[in-house]
């Protein structure tokens, strides 16, 4: 029986799950830059014509191609995906194109590595064309204000190579032990 104004300690779970499930719905983006953002401004837009937009704001999402620090600061060629949850970029075989993101800070080349998921928050600047195998592409140039990399996402599958090596190294480690030697007389 519970005391007059006593809270029930389930509840009080149910509270804190809720709490921490709506922390983690919040954009990756700021705020402050959502609002700069013309909702009605699409990627393709931009890659049409990206001297129409320039110096607007858009948000873009999608997978470092290459990442290179230069005089200018980073420059990543990145292939747009469409948008998912929260932002990220999903994992499908579409794309509108590819984009360049010029940061002014030198990132790590190691860490925003070919493959990495991002989502750009940036001001269009143009066009710059440089060669795409044996053409010249046209990549619409976006200078970052915001940049959020996704976490690398492990997936872990019971009869993997690397699961099987681990129990059989772990079932190796243990006969070891157990061997008792056999003193002679």
């Amino acid at each position: 029986m519970l005391k007059k104004g006593a809270i029930p300690i389930l509840p009080k779970s149910i509270l804190i799950v809720l709490l921490l499930s709506m922390l983690s719905c919040a954009p990756v983006i700021s705020k402050q830059v959502r609002e700069q953002v013309r909702p009605d401004i699409t990627f393709k837009n931009v890659l049409n014509d990206p001297d129409r937009y320039k110096g607007q704001v858009i948000i873009i999402c999608g997978i470092i191609i290459e990442t290179e620090n230069t005089k200018e600061g980073t420059l990543l060629k990145v292939l747009q995906r469409p948008a998912g949850f929260r932002g990220e970029p999903k994992d499908v075989d579409k794309s509108a194109g590819r984009f360049l993101a010029l940061d002014t800070r030198l990132l790590d080349t190691t860490v925003f590595t070919k493959g990495r998921s991002v989502t750009i928050a940036g001001e269009v600047q143009g066009m710059r064309i440089l060669p795409l195998y044996e053409k010249e592409y046209h990549y619409p140039l976006i200078y970052v204000k915001e940049i959020y990399l996704w976490p690398v996402k492990t997936v872990y599958h019971p009869y993997s190579y690397n699961s099987l090596n681990q129990y059989l190294w772990w079932r190796d480690s243990l006969l070891h032990t157990r061997r008792i030697p056999i003193k002679s007389r």
